[in-house]
């Protein structure tokens, strides 16, 4: 019997990545589309992706798809090829490449069907999600960046935020990006006749911000195509100025790229200038956030002394 989903254990598939003598690449996409039927373009992706040794994360909805993925380097120069062989659906897609590239940023495949590809609070029927904001080149965001009449919004979550952005970038300081949604057009309106370029890390969420500012009738709304990932390769293969400082927070088992040497963030707790994101070691809080190596040992990897007593007693 065919199983259409994981039956080991992450600890054993952790292992089996570890030990595994392929090199992988970690790749994502996204494209919004009709899918009639999520559920059976579900399966009949898992099934294709298992028996490729793919693995990572991919989120199913009727407007489409998102994915970040590992795959074998052995196939990476054919992926594009690969995917358009299950859908054709595919023949145009963009696919991005991590910048940093680790054996090591997932450890199973799961594929989840959702309401939303990106969770966004939107129910507007009127709302066209293809209305986006004009795409910009690496050299154009560079010209753009320079412009005192445009103005740059990071569409990433305020952690992600926090460790890496281009400087003088506006936050939208909530942590979902449905959250996001709700108070972006009263956060913008006194920019709504400047140049607004937008940016998140592979530009899913730009897809729909940049048309729900549209939607508001804002005019000079632009995006980094290809977010930020896409920004970095450009500009490093065209040899261009890089204004993006610090890490890129990814949704994977690395956490961060590092895009420059600039640290711009600081400790929870001692306040000394540290971009490295841990979770509390106390599994009922969990809580991500920035610890520098010292407070790491002194704390035992939590968040507060109240969490680490309560992991002290819990051992006990």
């Amino acid at each position: 019997m065919l199983h259409l989903c994981n039956l080991i254990s992450n600890k054993k598939l952790k292992n089996q990545v570890m030990i595994e003598s392929q090199s992988r690449i970690t790749l994502s996409f996204y494209k919004y589309f009709n899918i009639c039927n999520p559920i059976l373009f579900r399966n009949n992706l898992y099934i294709f992706f298992n028996r490729l040794n793919i693995l990572g994360r991919v989120y199913i909805a009727q407007e489409g798809i998102n994915a970040q993925i590992s795959v074998p380097e052995k196939i990476f120069f054919s992926f594009s090829s690969i995917l358009s062989q299950f859908s054709s659906i595919f023949d145009d897609i963009h696919i991005n490449q991590s910048i940093d590239n680790s054996n090591f940023s997932f450890w199973v495949l799961r594929i989840k069907v959702r309401k939303k590809i990106v969770s966004d609070g939107l129910n507007d029927t009127k709302f066209n999600i293809k209305k986006t904001g004009i795409y910009l080149n690496a050299e154009s965001v560079n010209n753009m960046y320079s412009d005192p009449e445009s103005v740059f919004v990071d569409m990433r979550n305020s952690y992600e935020y926090k460790i890496g952005h281009f400087d003088r970038a506006i936050n939208i300081k909530k942590n979902t990006f449905r959250d996001q949604l709700k108070i972006i057009i009263d956060e913008l309106i006194p920019y709504k006749y400047k140049n607004i370029v937008m940016y998140c890390t592979g530009g899913i969420r730009c897809e729909k911000s940049s048309a729900w500012l549209k939607y508001h009738n804002f005019k000079y709304v632009y995006q980094i195509k290809n977010g930020i990932i896409g920004y970095i390769h450009e500009a490093r293969k065209k040899n261009l100025p890089i204004y993006f400082k610090g890490k890129n927070f990814v949704f994977d088992s690395r956490l961060v790229e590092k895009i420059s040497d600039d640290v711009i963030s600081y400790c929870r707790q001692c306040n000394c200038p540290c971009d490295s994101y841990v979770n509390c070691n106390y599994q009922k809080c969990h809580l991500l956030f920035i610890q520098c190596i010292k407070c790491n040992y002194k704390f035992n990897q939590c968040c507060s002394y109240l969490c680490q007593n309560k992991l002290n007693n819990y051992k006990k």
